[in-house]
């Protein structure tokens, strides 16, 4: 079992930041970095993550959805994505984060977010 990085613990999910097989946890790191940019964008992430983790859901697509053709969802706040997926136990796995300026995400976030998955699953 891959070491855990445990983010928050909610009433219905755990949400962890996936750590790579060098140890990196690039969801932490962007985490930090947006905190260190702006506290307020960092607050607008942390929001949708906490109500999942407390209710099991969010309401609003605008914060968090499926990220169309994959099993993966997304954190959303403006162009900020964080990209998840969950796992057994009541486990939310967040694999990273970046900016996205178009509509679309493009294949390289894709790929990341599965190799992140594959190394830490």
């Amino acid at each position: 079992m891959p070491k855990r990085e445990i983010y928050y613990e909610g009433n219905v999910y755990t949400v962890e930041l996936a750590i790579r097989s060098d140890g990196s946890c690039p969801a932490k790191e962007y985490l930090d970095k947006l905190f260190k940019r702006s506290k307020i964008d960092w607050e607008k992430i942390i929001r949708p993550i906490k109500r999942l983790a407390d209710f099991g859901e969010v309401s609003n697509p605008e914060h968090f959805k499926k990220i169309e053709g994959t099993d993966f969802w997304e954190f959303k706040s403006f162009q900020i994505r964080m990209p998840c997926f969950f796992l057994p136990g009541s486990r939310v796995v967040i694999t990273h984060g970046f900016s996205k300026k178009e509509d679309r995400i493009r294949k390289p976030q894709l790929d990341r977010m599965k190799t992140i998955r594959e190394e830490y699953a």
